[in-house]
């Protein structure tokens, strides 16, 4: 039980990332079959863009370099992805859609620095987040990035995931004290016949020394 609660917190701590991660924090819902247009934009001098996908932007869609003007589609996105407009601003559209591309999707721009020799990575504007539905689209507009009603949702759930944790942990502790005492008990064993007898002459009460002389008056007086 308290494995799927934490496996929940940490679904719903990953979303509210990607979301707030997103320049535009924005979500655009779309049906299999329709398209959508990704508008990545900057301001500042760039040599390249990439568009990117995935919570880790390890999955590249599209790539274009300033100089030589030539795009690299990926095989995923092959004859469903066009681009439009001159670089840096550039719309890239994506038809065709499938369930398999949902997910957000990243604007990064690359410049290279003559004086230290490396590439320097920036994001641009016009991240978004898709999510592609099989039957009914759900209502368009701005998607907030993490309400409080979702911030509510997780300290509930890490409330009790470290109840029920708490909980399991003192079990454990309480069947642990019980089972040693057992064994102690099954330890002592039994009381044998011969210790009781070496118990009872231990405690034997004892007899007081007499005097004879002491005796003999008694006696004497007696007759």
């Amino acid at each position: 039980m308290s494995e799927v609660w934490l496996r929940i917190v940490v679904v719903v701590s990953v979303c509210c990332t990607a979301l707030s991660q997103a320049e535009d924090r924005g979500g655009v819902w779309r049906d299999v079959g329709e398209s959508v247009t990704i508008q990545c934009r900057t301001s500042a001098e760039q040599d390249s863009l990439y568009l990117k996908m995935g919570l880790s932007k390890d999955i590249d869609v599209f790539f274009t370099e300033k100089d030589t003007g030539k795009n690299t589609i990926s095989t995923q996105y092959k004859h469903r992805l066009q681009s439009n407009g001159a670089f840096p601003n550039v719309d890239i559209l994506i038809k065709n859609l499938t369930a398999n591309d949902t997910g957000p999707y990243w604007c990064m721009y690359k410049a290279f620095d003559r004086k230290t020799s490396k590439q320097t990575a920036t994001d641009g504007s016009g991240s978004v987040l898709l999510v592609v539905t099989r039957e009914v689209r759900a209502p368009t507009g701005p998607v907030k990035a993490c309400d409080a009603t979702h911030q509510d949702l997780v300290m509930v759930s890490v409330v009790i995931s470290a109840a029920v944790l708490l909980c399991i942990l003192m079990a454990f502790l309480i069947m642990i004290i019980i089972k040693n005492r057992r064994l102690q008990r099954t330890n002592r064993g039994p009381v044998s016949p011969n210790m009781t007898k070496s118990l009872r002459a231990s405690v034997a009460p004892r007899r007081l020394p007499t005097n004879d002389v002491y005796e003999d008056m008694r006696g004497t007086f007696r007759r």
